[in-house]
Formats: C-alpha cells, sequence, structure tokens
C-alpha cells in the first residue's frame, strides 16, 4: 500500500512553496515523522516529516520546482529499502518537463543542446504557477509580461507583483526589456560564480523595493546617552538572570521605551488601507534577525503589555527559533513597529527601509565612546544613534521627532519605564 506525501498547511496567505531540497533520494527507506523534504516559502522554512515508513519509492516534484499547498510531492511504499547514501534507485521518475527535454534531446548545461524555442525563452518552458496566473488574469497581463524566475522560468506570484510595482500593465503596451548585464571578461568570468536566489531572498528583496516605491520614506536622527541603562543592567544583570532564568539585555530595555513612545505618538503604530487609517491599538514589535538564509522579522505579540523580563525571555525564544529555522508563521506575523540592531555588526549609522505595511522603523547602533558636553564640562559618555524611518503619508514630521524623544528621554531615564512616565 503506498502512501502519499503531500505540500502541509503552510500558513495564512501563503498558498505556494518551492522545493528546497530532498533529504532521501528515491529507493531510501525512511521512517515515521522523518524529515524527507524542506520547502522554502516566502517567509519561512518548512520541513516535509514523512506520514509513515517505509521506502521513498517515487518523488515527483523535484527540487526547485513550484507546488502548491496539499500537491503531491513524493510516494512511500512498503520494504525495506536501500540505506541512506546508497545508490540511487531507478524507481524516481523525472518530472514531466524533464521528459520532455530528454524527447526533444535537450539537456540543461551541455554545449550541444538544442536551442530553445522561441515561447519558451519568453516565458519560460512550465507553466506559471496557479496562484501568478490567478494574479495576471485579474491584471489582465500574460506570461510574456512578465519574466518568471523559478525553476526553467516558470512566472511565480512574486514576479508578477514585481512586474505590477515596475508599472508593467497588459494590453497593448509591451514590458520594458531589463537591462542586460554587462559582459565579463574571459580572466573574470572564470571566477564568478552564478547561485539561484531562495525565495526567501527574492522575497526580501521585493518587499524591501516596494516598499520604496510605495512609502513616502524619511528617517530622522537622535543620539541617546547609555550610562543609566547600562549602569541599571550591570547593577541588576545577576539577580535579574537568577529570578527569571534570562539575561538582561538591550532589547528589553528599547521595547519598553518603544511601546511607551507608541502609546503617545499612535501615528506611528498606524497603516495605511487605500484611502483609510488604521491604528492599531496594540503593540506587536518586530525584531529584525539576521540568518544564515536572509533576514527575518519574528514578532513579540503585545509587547506593551509585558514586562522586560517577558520581552527577554520572548526575544530568546524568537531569536533562537530564528538561528535553527523553526520559526512558524504565526511567529512572523503581525508586526505593528519593526526594531532592528545593526549595532550587533559595528554599524555606526544606517537609514533603515520599512517593513510595509507598517509605518515605522527603528534603527539601533554601535555604542561609542565619545565626548560630551555635560553641565559646562566634557564627559565620556557611551553613546548611540538612533534612526527612525517613518511613512511621512501618515507620520508628520513633528510627530516622528516626538516620538523618537520620547524614547531617548525613557532611555537616558529609565525609571519613567517603571513609572509609566
Amino acid at each position: 500500500m503506498s502512501i502519499e506525501v503531500k505540500v502541509p498547511t503552510l500558513g495564512e496567505s501563503v498558498t505556494e512553496a518551492t522545493i528546497g531540497k530532498w533529504f532521501k533520494k528515491a529507493g531510501e527507506r525512511v521512517e515515521q515523522d522523518e524529515t524527507v523534504a524542506e520547502l522554502e516559502t516566502d517567509k519561512v522554512t518548512v520541513e516535509v516529516p514523512a506520514p509513515a515508513a517505509g521506502v521513498l519509492a517515487e518523488i515527483v516534484v523535484q527540487e526547485g520546482e513550484t507546488v502548491e499547498v496539499g500537491a503531491l510531492i513524493a510516494m512511500i511504499g512498503e520494504g525495506e529499502g536501500a540505506a541512506a547514501g546508497g545508490a540511487k534507485a531507478p524507481t524516481e521518475k523525472p518530472s514531466e518537463p524533464a521528459k520532455a527535454e530528454a524527447a526533444s534531446g535537450k539537456t540543461e548545461g551541455y554545449g550541444n543542446a538544442a536551442p530553445a524555442p522561441a515561447d519558451a525563452a519568453k516565458g519560460g518552458d512550465m507553466p506559471a504557477a496557479p496562484s501568478a496566473q490567478k494574479l495576471m488574469s485579474e491584471k489582465n497581463l500574460s506570461a510574456s509580461d512578465v519574466e518568471g524566475s523559478g525553476k526553467r522560468g516558470q512566472v511565480l506570484k512574486g514576479d508578477v507583483l514585481d512586474a505590477i510595482s515596475k508599472g508593467v500593465t497588459g494590453g497593448a503596451e509591451a514590458k520594458a526589456p531589463a537591462a542586460p548585464r554587462a559582459p565579463s571578461s574571459g580572466d573574470d568570468a572564470s571566477r564568478e560564480e552564478r547561485v539561484k536566489m531562495t525565495r526567501l531572498r527574492q522575497t526580501i528583496a521585493r518587499r524591501l523595493k516596494d516598499a520604496q516605491n510605495t512609502a513616502a520614506m524619511l528617517t530622522t536622527f537622535n543620539e541617546v546617552d547609555m550610562t543609566a541603562v547600562m549602569e541599571l543592567r550591570k547593577k541588576y544583570k545577576d539577580l535579574f538572570e537568577k529570578k527569571h532564568g534570562v539575561k538582561l539585555g538591550f532589547m528589553g530595555f528599547f521595547t519598553k521605551a518603544i511601546t511607551h513612545a507608541l502609546k503617545e505618538i499612535p501615528a506611528v503604530n498606524a497603516e495605511i488601507d487605500g484611502t483609510d487609517l488604521i491604528y492599531k491599538n496594540y503593540a506587536h514589535i518586530g525584531m529584525a534577525v539576521g540568518t544564515d538564509k536572509g533576514l527575518v522579522v519574528p514578532v513579540v505579540r503585545d509587547a506593551d503589555q509585558m514586562t522586560i523580563a517577558e520581552i527577554e525571555k520572548e526575544l530568546g525564544r524568537l531569536a533562537k527559533a530564528a538561528r535553527d529555522g523553526t520559526l512558524s508563521m504565526a511567529d512572523m506575523q503581525g508586526g505593528t513597529f519593526t526594531i532592528t540592531n545593526g549595532g550587533v555588526y559595528g554599524s555606526l549609522m544606517s537609514t533603515p527601509i520599512l517593513n510595509a505595511p507598517q509605518s515605522g522603523i527603528l534603527g539601533m547602533h554601535k555604542i561609542q565612546e565619545r565626548p560630551m558636553a555635560i553641565g559646562g564640562k566634557v564627559e565620556i559618555r557611551p553613546m548611540m544613534y538612533l534612526a527612525l524611518s517613518y511613512d511621512h503619508r501618515i507620520v508628520d514630521g513633528k510627530e516622528a521627532v516626538t516620538f523618537l524623544v520620547r524614547v531617548k528621554d525613557s532611555l537616558e531615564d529609565p525609571e519613567r519605564l517603571v513609572l509609566d512616565l
């Protein structure tokens, strides 16, 4: 009896994924709940467990191909199978497009490959993903209007969104050709490496560019004297860790300072929906985390209702999950404001890009000792530059500056956080 391996539910609004990697080959033995494949979505990487023990009889969808939720990707049969890493069994079938290539004598990567037909050159030799086709129909676009980034030129939903953001329209208007890459010299070409962008990296690139194209972004700067926070942390860090089982870092203080400021300046916590403004009476704070696969932004939900200890615990959990690649879709959704900390990499100043549809993002930077004028005297103080990027369509300059000053005041006088001032 054969058992189907299907694409699991990937979370709200996620309808498709790409087969990132198969951990087993056809003919190999798999145990129940053993990870057999890894799926790459627009937001997270998802592991696919084997629903039962047996032999991976057939791999239906190959690495790099796009599948929808619920799609069949493999079959598990009865038997012992080969040990992992053994010879590949002949039961694995090539995908239909691969069969077509073999029949036509076209083989990727070889100099004697037959030239691709004109239609394939335009839209690739794979049909557009269902979600992409639906969106193209709604926008009156055809496959020739969109440059596909999927395997063998398949048009994905992200490609359609990217084309729309560039102003591509259907009908008589033709798509403007992409600027060709300048050819490299012979010596340079041999030392270059071409690597396919992951879905996550493609999504990051698209979302950041969409934010720049859509929002009226502006950045305001200030600096904060970290003396008070550092002294408070030094004084209580051992007692704090002993009682709460988590280290006392700076992010707890920054998060509380931000939630206090958001209550006073709600526009920074709002978003635009058509001609409406949506004000959030809660604070879900996103924390930008760099991983080997790219930038992810897990969310601390209802941070305004948490203590510093609760925030630090949740941050620790999310950071570990991000590094391990085990963040769930729920961990990534619903953020109303974002914090990004370039200071951990040594950044002294930056202008962060908004995490759409949010209207504000705070950039933290390196703490650096600098001479400051204090009470008419020059003193060396640990200073940090803060950068607030905001959507000027929602947030006025006065509100942005006031927000950043409130954050600065809370950090330079942490007692304000305790007294809710």
